[in-house]
């Protein structure tokens, strides 16, 4: 198993935010088949190989993402996805 963790400011709303980070997860469904649903304000998702959570508040939007051992050699590419993800839902 190997994680990613990544915490950015976002400079939204609480709203603007959580409506980012639906959109960014509607994304990721269309594109890895990604389930997911929110409690509260921390959206917890999942697929074969991967599981996480997605935290949003007033400040910050923190992501921790699981992934199986599969996917453990994908690590970079992943999480520059993900980096591509937060810059164009999250940007600074």
């Amino acid at each position: 198993m190997s994680d990613i963790r990544i915490r950015r400011r976002h400079g939204k709303s609480l709203a603007e935010a959580r409506a980012s980070a639906e959109h960014m997860a509607s994304e990721l469904n269309e594109e890895f088949d990604l389930s997911y649903s929110w409690s509260g304000n921390v959206m917890r998702f999942k697929r074969p190989g991967v599981s996480g959570d997605l935290a949003v508040d007033e400040r910050d939007v923190a992501l921790n993402i699981r992934l199986g051992l599969l996917l453990f050699t994908l690590k970079p590419t992943i999480e520059r996805e993900i980096h591509r993800f937060f810059d164009e839902n999250f940007p600074v």
